[in-house]
Formats: C-alpha cells, sequence, structure tokens
C-alpha cells in the first residue's frame, strides 16, 4: 500500500501548508453570488474575468472570486500513499454538509472561519474541476445533515444562530428538498427530533438519520422520500454526536462521535450495527481509539473513517488517522494519514474511485474552516 506517512510532514503535507498560506491571504472576507459564470473579455485571458462578487447573508460578509473557481483536473496534483489534493473550494468552510449528486460534489452551509453560518451552496464538477454557486439554502445553518435519492437531494435538520452570532443556538427538524429539475427548495415533512452534528445514510431509497447534538443523541429515525413520512426506530444504543455514519452490506454502521455538546466532550470508540430486517442493534469492533468530529465513505465494500479530534498529542488537538473498515472480518485497519488533520466534515463524496473531502476545521473547535479539499484513492478492498 505504501509507506505510512505523518501529518505535518512529507512532500504533500508541505505543498498543502503552502496552499493553505496562500488561499488565506488570496481570499478575503465572502458573500452575493454570482448569477453567471465569468467571462473573458474578446480576446482576453484570466485578467479579464469579471471582478470578484460580493456575497452576503445577515452578518456574513464574503467574496466570490470566478478567478480561483476553476483549475487542474482530477488528479492532476501529485499523490503520495493514495492522498491528494484537489481543487480548493473558492470559500473556506467547516461544519457544512457534503453530498455527492449526479456526480458533482455539493457544500452545504456550515461557517468560515469567524463562525457566522451561511447559506451558501458550493458545488465542485469533478468533469470539468470547476467550483460554482448553487441554489441557497432557505436560511443561514451549520451542522445539517444532506442525501441525495433518486436524483433529488434532502437537508435535513442542523442549528440555527449560535456560533458566534451572540445569539442561542436552535436545533431544527427542518427537511428540505431540491428538485435540479425544478430548482430551489421545497419544505417536506419534519424530522420527529431536531438535532444537530447526527449522521446520515441510505438504504432502499430511504434515509436514515442517527444521534445529533443534544437532544437528540439517542434518536433514530428514517425518512422515505416517496411517501414524505418518518418512522421513529430503535434509538441508538450509545447517545452521541458528532459522528461517522455511513450504509454498508444493506446494514447502517455508527462509528465514534462526541456524547457532549462542545469540542471538549467526551470521545467514544463506540461502533453500533443497524440490521434494518431485523430492526436490532448490534456491536461491533471499537474504533481503534475514540474519536469525534469524524466523517466516513464507503468503498469497494470498506468503510473509511477520517480525521476528527480526541488526539491529545497532537498539536492543534486534531488527529490525521484514517481507519479503514472491513466488515467480513470485523476488523479495523490504521490507513495512511490525511495530508491535513481536519474535522467538521458532515459526510463525503466518492466519485470514480476517489473520496473527496472539502474542508473542516484545522484547529480544535469550529472557528478554523479551511478551503483545501482532500482527495483519497483507497487500495484496501472488502468485496
Amino acid at each position: 500500500m505504501g509507506r505510512m506517512t505523518k501529518a505535518g510532514s512529507g512532500p504533500l503535507a508541505c505543498a498543502a501548508a503552502i496552499g493553505l498560506s496562500v488561499a488565506a491571504v488570496a481570499q478575503p472576507q465572502q458573500a452575493e453570488p454570482a448569477t453567471t459564470p465569468a467571462q473573458p473579455a474578446p480576446g482576453g485571458g484570466a485578467s479579464a474575468l469579471r471582478p470578484a462578487t460580493p456575497v452576503h447573508e445577515n452578518e456574513l460578509v464574503e467574496t466570490w472570486n470566478e478567478r480561483v473557481s476553476a483549475g487542474p483536473p482530477v488528479g492532476a496534483y501529485p499523490e503520495f500513499d493514495g492522498w491528494s489534493m484537489g481543487h480548493a473550494m473558492p470559500l473556506a468552510r467547516s461544519e457544512h454538509a457534503i453530498a455527492e449528486l449526479d456526480g458533482k460534489i455539493w457544500v452545504l452551509g456550515g461557517y468560515p472561519p469567524g463562525r457566522l453560518p451561511s447559506n451558501l451552496v458550493q458545488i465542485y464538477d469533478p468533469a470539468t474541476s470547476r467550483w460554482s454557486l448553487g441554489p441557497r439554502l432557505p436560511q443561514p445553518i451549520h451542522h445539517v445533515m444532506a442525501k441525495a435519492v433518486d436524483g433529488r437531494l434532502y437537508v435535513i435538520g442542523g442549528e440555527i444562530d449560535g456560533a458566534s452570532t451572540g445569539r442561542p443556538e436552535i436545533f431544527v427538524n427542518h427537511v428540505w428538498m431540491h428538485d435540479p429539475a425544478i430548482g430551489g427548495w421545497v419544505q417536506r415533512a419534519p424530522m420527529p427530533t431536531p438535532r444537530s452534528g447526527g449522521g446520515s445514510a441510505v438504504i432502499d431509497g430511504r434515509i436514515y438519520v442517527a444521534g445529533g447534538r443534544p437532544p437528540g443523541g439517542s434518536a433514530f429515525e428514517v425518512y422515505d422520500p416517496a411517501t414524505d413520512r418518518w418512522e421513529r426506530l430503535p434509538d441508538l444504543p450509545t447517545q452521541r454526536n458528532h459522528l461517522a455514519m455511513a450504509a454498508l452490506n444493506g446494514r447502517i454502521i455508527v462509528a465514534g462521535g462526541r456524547t457532549g455538546p462542545g469540542a471538549m466532550a467526551e470521545r467514544v470508540d463506540a461502533v453500533e450495527i443497524y440490521d434494518p430486517a431485523t430492526r436490532r442493534w448490534t456491536r461491533g469492533a471499537p474504533l481503534p481509539a475514540p474519536r469525534g468530529g469524524i466523517t466516513a465513505a464507503v468503498h469497494a465494500g470498506c468503510l473509511f473513517v477520517f480525521g476528527g479530534e480526541g488526539e491529545r498529542t497532537h498539536v492543534l488537538g486534531l488527529t490525521p488517522t484514517t481507519y479503514g473498515y472491513d466488515p467480513r472480518a470485523d476488523r479495523w485497519t490504521r490507513l495512511p494519514d490525511l495530508p491535513i488533520a481536519v474535522h467538521g466534515l458532515k459526510g463525503s463524496a466518492v466519485i470514480g474511485g476517489r473520496i473527496f473531502l472539502p474542508g473542516g476545521g484545522i484547529t480544535l473547535g469550529g472557528n478554523s474552516g479551511t478551503n483545501a479539499m482532500q482527495v483519497y484513492r483507497p487500495e484496501m478492498r472488502c468485496e
């Protein structure tokens, strides 16, 4: 598989650090989207592109810059132990949702450094290696869950206010649907339990949501888009939030997470597996270490868990670890580290054999969202 690396070392990590420094200088505070792609003037080049466009919502002011929306194709950057850097997002984000819809990567809500919630949607097309702005969410929101089913995207729960707004956080049970054939967002039946920072997964066209920031730490419910109805299911045995969750071989796997609302809350190594056929939870092999603020992806029959909080020896309180889970053996394997230790991603996208992880916090807490996109091409297979 290639030799292991440590975070902060090696050529890829150095390149990532340099890229982050440049991004921090090149991107001013951010804001109101361009309605059409910037077009060069006749005979012009990059210098003829339209100026950066302010985008704003409530207190948050940002800048969408067409000059940085397009970049080298996927796979153009050097790869080391399966890891490479993708084309960075124009707007940095943490505590955002990530979903794949029609071969494109959607980054929804969250917040940039400064922790003012955003309603902006950024979309990356790997075929053209270009970022664009998508339909704005109905309100600025963070710690939201998102999943695509049958060509439509569903945004579930989350948190409004809180963070750095100076107002108390509000946990919501809203469900919004986006149909690309129609546009905009349509409200659907509310989730029974308001919560944020939970996990979501899809089996047979139904969206399962587990855990979440209080008061939803044990809640486990399923939504059927075909009937627009929710059903309560047996509680998640270990209440938690900021967890990793995915569907694999017709079962739901929930791994790790925090037991309390804040960044310093206790983290767990618990792995619990739900079988819709029996409607029962069972225990899986625990994570190699307690982790919170993690995210997951499924590829080639394996579950992968990335990054998170809880590493006391790391200078920033995070971990760059990647773990792979083989359900056939109920066993975890340590895999090559992420180039940049991150937390605060709600989901991932798997396209063309690569796992895309855009954004995330790079220090403990939520005030350090990055625009870097890390890309992993795993060799581990569990089929």
